[in-house]
This record gives structure tokens, C-alpha cells and sequence, in this order.
């Protein structure tokens, strides 16, 4: 019985719905032409299937993609559902689909058509995350610390344990401007939470003072000589800058 592929699917947009969505393929033999969640919904001649998030069948999804290729594998396929890669829901049902083919070797077939793009993503992901560990600027608001940044990826997740590390003592917030999620810690109670819309006050003057002190020190130890501005803005790219304190 041939495969079905005039249908798109319609997900919640999270992880394991997506992981539904892989066990619907499988279970109903169709491979949709599109997947996307509701926000991004669009129009369409075919049908539609909703896909509801069921836990159970998602955790079958992940262990057989453990069991059957790799734990490299399902790396791969989390970073790649954390990036801003178009269709990169049916990246990853073609990805996984060779992947239960072939198996494990599937992962390092860098220049095939259906693994480069997941390998691109993840890279991708991996690498924004990394320059936002050292790019991210936090100031003090009564006690709490406030971070504030807009990655193309949804790295908040990523990033955020490395911060819970630095900062095990502190109560601080993450917020992500770009995919409005913001995480908390506070009182030892760690949060990632969807939120619409979110302003810090205005700083104190205390604060203002340590910002002030902050941008003193990083024009102190710049040497004028060798000041290149194309070298730095290839470190450190201006979309990065936005809410750092010594570019403000």
C-alpha cells in the first residue's frame, strides 16, 4: 500500500509533538507534504490532520530512534527543532526516516541532501548559543538579575543551565524577545515559560552607576592602535550588540 502525500499536519509546535507527528507517519503509512504548528498555520488545497501531543507515543518515537540509529541522532534532531530553519519539521521526518533505514552511520553522511540540513541546523544552533554565553549582559533590578536577547534560534534552553551554573546563589531571568519565552530562577526554582510581552523598569541610579563603570573599563583597556572595527564586528556581529551594556 503506497504512502499517502496529500496531507499536511498540524502540530502544537512543541518537541514531543513533533515526535507525534513522526509516530503518525509511520502509523497512518502518509508522508505529509508540510508540517507545521498552529501559529504558523497556512493555507492549503489538501487536507489537514491534526496531530494531537500524546507523551506515550512520543517517548516511543525517542526510544526508537535511540535503539534503531543513535543517541547522536536524536542530538541532532533536538538541535534542529530548536533553530529558525524553514520546514525543518519535514527535515527531520525525512532525516529520521533514512535514519531507521541505514542506522546509526546515517549521521555522519555529512553531504547527503537529507542529513546536510539537519547537520547545518544543529551547527547552526550550537554555535549561537555558544557566542550568547559570552554575549549575554544581565543588570540588577532590586536583588533580581535581568538579561534581555533576540537569537534567531530558540537557544534559551541551551543556555540556560550554563547561567544556573554561573549563577546558583542569584534569583535572575532570561528573557528571549525573539520567540517570547523568558527562564527563571528564583529561590532555587528553575522556570522556562511562554510570555507575550515583558519590559524592564527603568535601572537605578546604582545600577546606572555599574553600567557607566562597565562601559569606562571596556573603552580603558581597548588599544587605540589596533582598534579594527571590521575584525570586531566579524567577533562579535552588531545583532549580538543590541542589549549589550558597553554598546548601549
Amino acid at each position: 500500500m503506497p504512502y499517502r502525500t496529500d496531507i499536511a499536519y498540524v502540530y502544537d509546535g512543541s518537541f514531543d509533538g513533533l515526535l507525534c507527528c513522526v509516530f503518525e507517519s509511520y502509523y497512518k503509512r502518509e508522508l505529509p507534504f508540510a508540517i507545521f504548528d498552529y501559529n504558523a498555520e497556512q493555507e492549503s488545497l489538501f487536507a489537514r490532520r491534526e496531530i494531537l501531543t500524546n507523551p506515550e507515543n512520543a517517548k516511543r518515537v525517542e526510544n526508537s530512534i535511540i535503539e534503531k540509529i543513535s543517541r547522536d541522532a536524536l542530538e541532532l534532531v533536538r538541535m534542529c527543532y530548536l533553530s529558525n530553519t524553514s520546514e525543518r519539521e519535514l527535515a527531520i521526518l525525512n532525516f529520521l526516516r533514512m535514519g531507521y533505514k541505514i542506522g546509526g552511520g546515517v549521521v555522519d553522511m555529512l553531504a547527503h541532501d537529507t542529513v546536510r540540513p539537519i547537520t547545518k541546523a544543529a551547527r547552526n544552533v550550537g554555535g549561537e548559543a555558544h557566542l550568547f554565553k559570552g554575549f549575554l549582559r544581565f543588570s540588577d533590578f532590586g536583588g533580581t538579575l535581568a538579561a534581555v536577547f533576540e537569537p534567531k534560534n530558540f537557544i534559551l534552553p541551551l543556555i540556560a543551565p550554563h547561567f544556573c551554573d554561573r549563577l546558583a546563589n542569584e534569583d535572575f531571568l532570561i528573557y528571549d524577545k525573539n520567540h517570547n519565552y523568558v527562564f527563571t530562577q528564583q529561590k532555587g526554582k528553575k522556570q522556562l515559560l511562554p510570555l507575550e510581552h515583558f519590559e524592564l523598569p527603568e535601572a537605578c541610579e546604582t545600577e546606572k552607576a555599574y553600567r557607566q563603570l562597565w562601559k569606562q573599563f571596556y573603552n580603558t583597556i581597548a588599544i587605540e592602535g589596533r582598534i579594527n572595527p571590521k575584525l570586531q564586528q566579524g567577533m562579535m556581529p552588531k545583532r549580538y550588540r543590541t542589549h549589550m551594556t558597553e554598546f548601549l
